[in-house]
């Protein structure tokens, strides 16, 4: 009998979608756009992180937000409410969304007048990491509650990210969670990354990633 012809569909998968992102990349650096891809576990405060970030920039950046989920349209208008454009995407139960998916939503967003785009990608710690969206920077949450470990458990997600925010700091006390072996673990995956501490809910730290981001929006448009 004949041995089995075994094709690998991933690589050619991912290869297709990494030109068509590096194709977006090229045309928002020409439109002075920046997109920021926001990842994390499902629980972990995107949506409130998103709500304090827009308040703080909103008088100074044109901001436009994507939010994409499997169903439902809570998270959009939840950004609708704090004065952004919002747009809500439906993934039709896909776990992520690749480049073509991305610029769909842009095209929407963008029809007016946007500076700065954040993506609010699917929650998953696994999936959205595998997927070059096309945007300029990637951002992952990491909370508190779901432990120091993460990074040992989840590495591509850690890999893939420029900046780290870990969450629900406010809690920390009544968890088991280490911060150094945190930052330790990060930087085993990523040395690169920067990593901030925050807590949505009272806006502790959330200034310096604002001014992370204010940074990074400026440095692509000069």
């Amino acid at each position: 009998m004949d041995a089995v012809k075994i094709i690998e569909v991933k690589q050619s998968v991912f290869a297709n979608n990494d030109q068509r992102a590096q194709l977006l990349r090229e045309e928002l650096k020409r439109r002075g756009i920046f997109l920021l891809n926001l990842m994390s576990a499902p629980g972990s405060g995107k949506t409130t992180t998103l709500a304090r970030t827009v308040k703080l920039l909103k008088d100074e950046l044109k901001i436009g937000v994507m939010e994409a989920d499997i169903d439902s349209d809570v998270d959009a208008r939840v950004m609708a409410e704090c004065g952004v454009k919002a747009i809500q995407l439906h993934t039709g139960g896909m776990c992520h969304l690749d480049a073509d998916m991305t610029r769909q939503g842009l095209d929407e967003l963008v029809a007016g007048d946007v500076e700065l785009a954040i993506l609010e990608n699917v929650g998953n710690l696994v999936c959205p990491a595998e997927f070059d969206t096309g945007a300029v920077k990637n951002a992952a949450i990491l909370s508190v509650p779901e432990g120091h470990d993460k990074p040992l458990k989840y590495p591509l997600m850690f890999q893939v990210c420029d900046v780290v925010l870990i969450n629900k700091i406010d809690v920390a006390p009544y968890f088991d969670f280490d911060m150094e072996k945190c930052r330790e673990y990060i930087r085993m995956r990523n040395p690169n990354a920067e990593v901030i501490p925050i807590c949505a809910k009272t806006g502790e730290g959330v200034d310096r990633w604002a001014d992370w981001l204010r940074e990074q929006v400026a440095a692509w448009r000069a």
